[in-house]
């Protein structure tokens, strides 16, 4: 069975092709990343993850670094479900989990994923991947340093991915933090890959004052459920 006959959340058989092709990209550069990584891996057999370099981050200029399937359409039915209107999304890369997203807010009757990439190249690309699957009216990608293209939200926010830099992670949060709805859910990736590097994100999510219900499900590298029970005043 290929991966295109394969049952999906998603139904859109456009959309599919065009995550089919992005995810075979993605699992070609896997093997470049174990070596990469090799060195680091100790620590992640230990427990306490792979030790996060942010001097050296234009190694990951050209890399994919996204979701797997299962996490996208685990997203995707969660964006469903809450009736997601307005989803913002730290680390769009190529655009694999904005498409997922922005197919979930299409489904919903309409709204927009709200994305945030700082490698040019990496925008100009995504909003191709976006616009061939036909879901550029469902997408804003702001260029730039997260932590100055998010400063103007002023809208409601339903559902957030948290998938880019690790040591921007808990700052990132904080921005969005406010506009975060009752009910809102923060999907995080990675907490366990980088566990050292999201402490401080993670333990903000696990402390209920915060606001937060939250548990680490056991998808990719770790990927952290986090629910907004109560507004912090």
């Amino acid at each position: 069975m290929s991966k295109l006959s394969k049952p999906s959340a998603l139904n859109d058989i456009k959309i599919e092709t065009v995550l089919a092709r992005l995810h075979a990209e993605a699992d070609k550069q896997f093997g470049g990343l174990i070596l990469h990584y090799l060195p680091k891996l100790p620590g992640l057999f230990l427990g306490k993850g792979i030790q996060w370099d942010q001097t050296k981050t234009e190694f990951y200029n050209d890399k994919y670094i996204s979701i797997e399937r299962d996490q996208g359409e685990l997203m995707y039915l969660i964006a469903r479900s809450i009736n997601a209107k307005t989803i913002v999304e730290f680390g769009t890369s190529f655009g694999i989990s904005t498409i997922y997203l922005a197919t979930a807010v299409r489904d919903n009757g309409g709204g927009v994923v709200i994305g945030t990439e700082i490698v040019h190249e990496k925008v100009i690309q995504a909003r191709k991947n976006i616009a061939e699957a036909g879901l550029e009216t469902y997408v804003d990608i702001r260029e730039g340093d997260a932590l100055e293209t998010l400063k103007t939200l002023n809208q409601t926010v339903d559902l957030v991915l948290i998938d880019g830099w690790t040591h921007l992670a808990l700052d990132v949060l904080k921005i969005i933090d406010p506009l975060i709805r009752p009910g809102g859910i923060i999907i995080s990736d990675n907490v366990n890959t980088f566990k050292d590097a999201l402490k401080s994100y993670v333990e903000f999510l696990q402390n209920p004052a915060n606001g937060y219900r939250t548990s680490t499900l056991n998808l990719k590298g770790g990927t952290e459920f986090s629910v907004k029970v109560k507004e912090i005043s």
